[in-house]
């Protein structure tokens, strides 16, 4: 008669296999369909209509030795190709654009179907801060406008 091996593999391995080709088709879906918060409000500035959408509401991460927040910028108006460069940051006050040149954090980037940007933020974020964004034009013009911090996204 044959020794029955009786492990942990043996008893389970049909139902572990089948985890393991379903697991795979769960995440695809989810990835397919992503859910972001809702869209903020949006604001006109010069030519531009502007809507920012956070990625999520979580709070600010470490990204490269800076807390962050990711953003989508929707330009529902105006031309992209307007902006020579446009920063985005979270705070009590827009950051000046001599310190925002000073490093590569919170610069827009993508296309003209949205603009991503890891926006500069606090490591909390407080009811008193505001959502900053600065454009500068290619004559130099420099344009600043904020939202309001929806109560979703500060800390609970």
């Amino acid at each position: 008669m044959a020794q029955v091996n009786n492990s942990l593999w043996q008893r389970h391995k049909y139902k572990i296999s089948a985890l393991v080709l379903i697991l795979p088709v769960y995440f695809f879906y989810q990835s397919l369909s992503p859910e972001f918060p809702n869209p903020w409000a949006a604001q006109k500035m010069a030519t531009f209509e502007i809507i920012p959408t956070p990625y999520d509401l979580e709070p600010p991460y470490l990204h490269d030795g800076h807390y962050t927040k990711d953003f989508m910028l929707t330009f529902s108006q105006g031309n992209i190709a307007d902006i020579r460069q446009a920063y985005l940051n979270i705070g009590k006050e827009s950051l000046p654009l001599t310190m925002l040149q000073a490093g590569d954090e919170g610069i827009l980037h993508g296309s003209q179907h949205g603009l991503e940007v890891h926006a500069i933020a606090p490591a909390m974020i407080k009811p008193a801060h505001k959502l900053w964004l600065t454009i500068q034009s290619w004559h130099g013009k420099q344009m600043v406008m904020s939202w309001d911090l929806p109560k979703e996204i500060l800390p609970k």
